[in-house]
């Protein structure tokens, strides 16, 4: 399915690149270029923030993003951006799944996984804008929606706290290079690459201020080609092949008596979804816990997105260089 994404994603930005050059022969378009700069937020949607609750997985655990883009305007309707963006995302089993009461899945909130990802977004995006300019930059309308659509390549690098218990210091760890499902071992898969695609589409707004500046405001959803952008994305390995204490500890957290990035207390929400009928039972007296051991699902295994959404400034580059008169 992603490959099909990516195949009709090139398919559209070499429309847009063959329509804009068609459409430049034929009309007296003055182009002209922009840059922008932007803030934002930032949403991780996965197997640690589900679509099943849309809502919460996208405002609970916002975090931020910063931008920055030159846009090429080839023709009144058709341009294209390149952009860079750097933005935080972050997901938690302990902070969307805590409760048993209610939850149709509470056994998520047993798995204790959690993350936060810097990533660094490199985009080229073709931009379709529903109401069309003037001849001319200055001649720009004063409200411009548009759609827009792309490919980019994604450099990633999740990470999580160590546990709060004796012999680890509760600090943040990348994950990839310990192997958490036993990636890099004999019968286990590859390590993940830390680079990766992601298809960026979805719609914004600008307002022309005057004739050097716009601003705007965007949001759009990446369908990213990697499932471990939250480094949950298969089965839990066999403790023992993994690499180290560190690996180990890092790979299954389901008999943590305390979630590692909250500081809150498990043990009673533990105990009514595991031992629902027996109130003063230890619920982390048996580990690994049942359904959540060697073989078992870490990860859903469908795939990391994330949604981005910022307010951008632009200044419209002159499209001609006067040098004064040499006397």
């Amino acid at each position: 399915m992603k490959f099909k994404i990516l195949v009709g994603t090139l398919l559209f930005t070499l429309l847009v690149t063959y329509a804009s050059e068609a459409q430049r022969r034929k009309t007296p378009f003055e182009q002209y270029s922009t840059v922008s700069f932007g803030l934002g937020t930032s949403s991780y949607l996965g197997e640690l923030a589900p679509l099943r609750t849309p809502v919460r997985s996208v405002f609970r655990m916002m975090r931020w993003n910063v931008n920055a883009g030159y846009t090429r305007n080839f023709t009144p309707h058709l341009a294209a951006r390149l952009g860079f963006t750097w933005a935080r995302l972050a997901g938690d089993d302990e902070y969307y799944n805590r409760g048993a009461g209610g939850n149709p899945f509470p056994s998520f909130y047993v798995r204790n996984l959690h993350f936060r990802n810097d990533i660094k977004e490199f985009s080229v995006v073709g931009i379709y804008k529903l109401r069309g300019d003037g001849r001319s930059p200055n001649r720009r309308v004063a409200f411009s929606p548009y759609l827009f659509a792309g490919i980019a390549v994604l450099a990633h690098n999740p990470k999580a706290k160590t546990p709060q218990a004796p012999g680890y210091d509760n600090n943040w760890v990348a994950l990839q290079p310990l192997g958490t499902e036993g990636q890099g071992q004999p019968g286990y898969a590859k390590p993940y690459s830390l680079v990766t695609y992601s298809i960026p589409f979805g719609m914004g707004f600008t307002w022309r201020v005057n004739n050097q500046w716009n601003v705007g405001i965007e949001g759009g959803i990446r369908i990213s080609g990697s499932d471990h952008l939250d480094d949950a994305g298969g089965l839990f390995p066999d403790p023992a092949v993994l690499k180290n204490d560190l690996a180990r500890a890092m790979s299954n957290r389901t008999n943590e008596p305390i979630a590692a990035r909250t500081g809150r207390d498990r043990t009673d929400i533990v105990r009514q979804i595991v031992y629902p009928n027996e109130p003063s039972i230890d619920p982390f007296a048996t580990s690994p816990l049942s359904g959540w051991a060697q073989g078992d699902f870490r990860g859903g295994g469908r795939g990391d997105n994330y949604l981005l959404t910022n307010i951008t400034v632009s200044y419209v580059l002159p499209s001609k260089i006067k040098c004064p008169p040499i006397r």
